[in-house]
């Protein structure tokens, strides 16, 4: 299978200049960094004793920074590169202070590319997040003594059983990884059928979060005597319902702002045209104008600010969980003291969302009067300091046992 893998691979590497051209007209792509994913650098790093780390897109990303900030402190570990896949990602990470590590693009998963990128970095230690898995790149790795632990795992039952369909070419691959760290039960049952030998499970990363979030005065001025709830990581057609919630929680919250988050800022000109349509007034973020007395809904157009705006809010509708597209994490506004709000497609959070449920600070419903509801009750009142903290110890235990893993496996 590894052949046929291949052959799948050259084809697209031949139609890649095509490929690559449309993503960065389609600004998907960085027109000055894209070679970086054929491991061709115009600076590199000379380092010994790389750490390695690949988190594919900006959620995986943020939820390592922590577990990377850890790491920076450890006295064997001179460097820490990290890769990503995303242009958005590398552009969160220009935000991120960090002081021992450096970004790249993950390269192509091609079997040259993967030894050209191994050879160039000589990583003694590959750490892949949540469902990063490259037939090429984990075999090359093996082949040079290179250990690799996936953390957070997360394996879907939808990726599970495209896995299944070729399951002798997925054992081999999978028995590859030296040891996973599972987020969920669901993930260590699926990776022990698929192949991986060593597999302890700690808990879901994401539980963990950074000391809470304190907005400087001017930003809690802007907002001063206002009513807001906050709609985040929405995607293409959840809208809609969102611009429903805040017509009719209008009528009665006169001082009423809905804080907007779409999950891709690259959505903006289209959100925008559906505002107008709505005959909603809106602020953009990036404007930094001032909220007018007439304002329906307050825009956020960048990327990596999300929590300043969860402190501001007592409650919180997250996106991805409308349509089927497995839900968002509810952890960051939960710990921030939101009470959560999702649609019923929640499949890639089943775990988290059942102990929020647990603890009652959480509601999964997609009817428009139950989320009204719920909203007009709880928009004045954060969640009890007592979980806020039970929901902040369960994270710090995560990560300390995260890190004590991977440490084991530093020279």
């Amino acid at each position: 299978m590894y052949f046929v893998y291949n052959i799948v691979l050259t084809f697209l590497i031949f139609i890649s200049p095509f490929i690559f051209l449309l993503r960065i007209l389609n600004k998907k792509e960085d027109p000055k960094r894209f070679l970086e994913k054929f491991c061709i650098y115009t600076n590199k790093k000379k380092s010994s004793k790389i750490i390695w780390v690949h988190a594919a897109s900006i959620g995986e990303l943020l939820s390592v920074v922590p577990l990377i900030k850890k790491l920076e402190k450890v006295d064997n570990v001179k460097k820490i590169l990290l890769t990503t896949s995303t242009v958005s990602s590398a552009k969160v990470f220009k935000k991120i202070k960090l002081k021992k590590t450096f970004h790249k693009f993950y390269p192509l998963d091609t079997n040259h590319i993967t030894k050209k990128f191994i050879s160039c970095w000589k990583p003694q230690l590959a750490i892949f997040v949540d469902s990063e898995i490259w037939p090429n790149m984990l075999k090359n790795l093996k082949k040079n003594k290179i250990p690799t632990i996936l953390i957070n795992a997360r394996i879907t039952n939808k990726s599970f059983k495209r896995w299944k369909i070729f399951e002798t070419f997925a054992n081999e691959v999978f028995s590859k990884i030296t040891i996973a760290l599972p987020s969920n039960l669901e993930t260590q049952k699926y990776l022990k059928i698929l192949g991986v030998e060593k597999i302890k499970f700690i808990g879901n990363l994401k539980f963990y979060g950074d000391k809470k979030v304190k907005n400087k005065n001017n930003i809690k001025n802007k907002f001063k005597n206002l009513k807001l709830w906050c709609a985040a990581s929405t995607h293409e057609g959840e809208e809609k319902l969102i611009y429903e919630l805040h017509k009719n929680i209008k009528k009665y919250q006169k001082k009423l702002v809905t804080i907007l988050i779409p999950r891709h800022v690259n959505r903006i000109d289209e959100i925008i045209s559906d505002l107008k349509m709505n005959n909603l007034n809106f602020v953009k973020h990036s404007s930094n104008q001032k909220i007018k007395k007439n304002t329906d809904i307050y825009l956020v157009d960048t990327y990596g600010e999300t929590s300043k705006f969860y402190d501001l809010t007592n409650i919180t509708f997250l996106g991805g969980s409308i349509i089927k597209h497995g839900g968002q994490n509810p952890l960051e506004p939960a710990r921030e003291g939101n009470y959560i709000l999702s649609g019923p497609n929640i499949d890639n959070f089943k775990e988290v969302y059942a102990y929020l449920k647990q603890i009652k600070v959480s509601t999964i419903s997609s009817d428009p009067l139950k989320l009204e509801k719920l909203i007009r009750s709880k928009i004045s009142q954060k969640i009890s300091n007592q979980l806020q903290k039970k929901i902040i110890n369960i994270g710090d235990n995560i990560l300390i046992n995260n890190l004590k893993e991977i440490t084991g496996f530093i020279k």
